[in-house]
């Protein structure tokens, strides 16, 4: 992806990624004697918010742009929350002269520091193997450079595009497909690239449906935001808008009355989040997606399947489980991308496959997501399930179904009545044991 004239809009995005300014000292929370630093026995010792921000009131925390401002984004200030040796500290500063980091306070706040396998910690603190495997996978894996039409768009499918406004996040997740610009500094897109985008879209009318990503749009001030969308919805042919922000899970301050009145006046507006694992569903991000839902703004939640964080049938069933009881819709699982930096958190194919087997019927459907892999060099989403078509012919399926039972389903005769009658017709049913009609010699 190439941008022109790039000028950021939001300051204290743009100075907290580089770090020239709003930088602040973990010590600022920590200070000698507060009771985040005393010693207590591990069943009594303070989790969360009171460990790690004791002296923070109520007005900074629950304020988005402070937590914005005091994004963790060097070694020195991590290792003031979550102690790291020398060796470790000199290894993840390697990490971050490549791929650096930014962590909000509140969703620091989700990590357990005594636990260094912690499926927040994964996602969101940096690992040397993103330097060690460097050379595994690619910088832009899914093509987007090559599909895009102008500056920020990308149009791939036939019906729908791909608006990119910013390349500003809240956090730094360490599995992002579009790690690659991280390195390239903090942008958001010019009201002449913005305008670039939506002629194309005038002149497109096939296109029904925009995606608004990132980056992370809701980084972007409500205004700001309000003025993308107001000229989208004002091309006749857009049908559906739709918002990709994982601003729901990681600093779900964000989601407030102002953002949500204004989306509330667009709609058909869409936001698909991207809730990973069970700890990340707090009162705090559930309370958000509930103000989205009261504003007229369905959310969808798509998890990307991450290696020690939940790459299990139990983890992602109280994952999925839980987005339901949240009035949150599952919608994709999805293999995580040959992005270069993210091997140490990539898994088996196969794993994913089992996991959607371990939800099919053991849950609601409603609460099993489509598995997905995004191909390489832009050829699509595929979708992956277990196998439960044995074999088909023109006359009968052998299904399996979700206990391992194998069934005999009847395929319709589509010929006329008359070129069909007295023939024989096969019978649906259940198969008590593929052994055992083996063994019969019936199949």
């Amino acid at each position: 992806m190439t941008t022109t004239s790039r000028r950021p809009s939001v300051s204290a995005a743009v100075t907290a990624r580089t770090g020239s300014r709003h930088r602040s000292s973990a010590k600022s929370f920590l200070e000698p004697g507060s009771p985040a630093l005393t010693e207590e026995p591990p069943s009594q010792r303070l989790t969360g918010r009171a460990r790690f921000f004791p002296s923070v009131p109520d007005t900074d925390w629950n304020d988005w742009k402070w937590q914005f401002r005091h994004r963790i984004t060097s070694i020195e200030q991590l290792n003031a929350f979550i102690p790291l040796t020398p060796e470790e500290s000199a290894r993840l500063k390697l990490v971050t002269a490549r791929y650096p980091m930014a962590i909000t306070p509140y969703y620091l706040s989700l990590i357990d520091p005594d636990d260094p396998d912690d499926p927040i910690r994964r996602q969101a603190v940096p690992a040397f193997e993103e330097v060690t495997l460097g050379c595994l996978g690619m910088e832009d894996p899914l093509g987007e450079k090559e599909d895009s039409i102008v500056p920020g768009l990308v149009h791939r499918y036939p019906d729908r595009v791909l608006m990119v406004l910013t390349d500003i996040c809240p956090m730094l997740c360490r599995h992002c497909t579009r790690k690659r610009e991280w390195r390239h500094g903090a942008w958001t897109r010019t009201d002449t690239e913005i305008e670039a985008m939506l002629d194309y879209l005038r002149r497109t009318p096939a296109v029904r449906d925009v995606v608004i990503s990132g980056g992370d749009p809701l980084t972007l001030s409500t205004a700001a935001l309000e003025s993308v969308i107001a000229r989208l919805r004002a091309i006749p042919h857009i049908e559906i808008i739709r918002i990709g922000s994982r601003y729901p899970v990681v600093l779900p301050q964000r989601i407030d009355a102002g953002l949500c009145d204004m989306l509330s006046k667009y709609g058909p507006i869409w936001l698909n989040t991207h809730f990973n694992h069970p700890n990340e569903l707090t009162p705090e991000s559930r309370a958000a997606c509930d103000r989205l839902l009261r504003a007229g703004v369905p959310v969808n939640n798509q998890s990307v399947l991450l290696r020690g964080v939940n790459d299990s049938v139990e983890t992602m069933t109280r994952l999925v489980q839980g987005l339901l009881r949240a009035k949150v819709r599952p919608y994709y699982l999805y293999q995580c991308d040959e992005v270069q930096g993210t091997e140490h958190l990539r898994t088996k194919v196969e794993t994913g496959i089992k996991i959607i087997e371990g939800l099919r019927g053991h849950t609601s459907g409603l609460a099993v997501p489509t598995f997905v892999v995004d191909l390489v060099q832009g050829g699509g989403k595929v979708p992956l399930q277990p196998n439960y078509v044995l074999s088909m012919s023109e006359n009968e399926l052998i299904l399996k179904n979700y206990e391992g039972q194998v069934f005999r389903y009847r395929n319709p005769d589509i010929r006329r009545a008359e070129d069909v009658a007295g023939a024989p017709v096969p019978a649906s049913g259940v198969v008590e044991s593929l052994l055992a009609e083996a063994e019969r010699g019936t199949i």
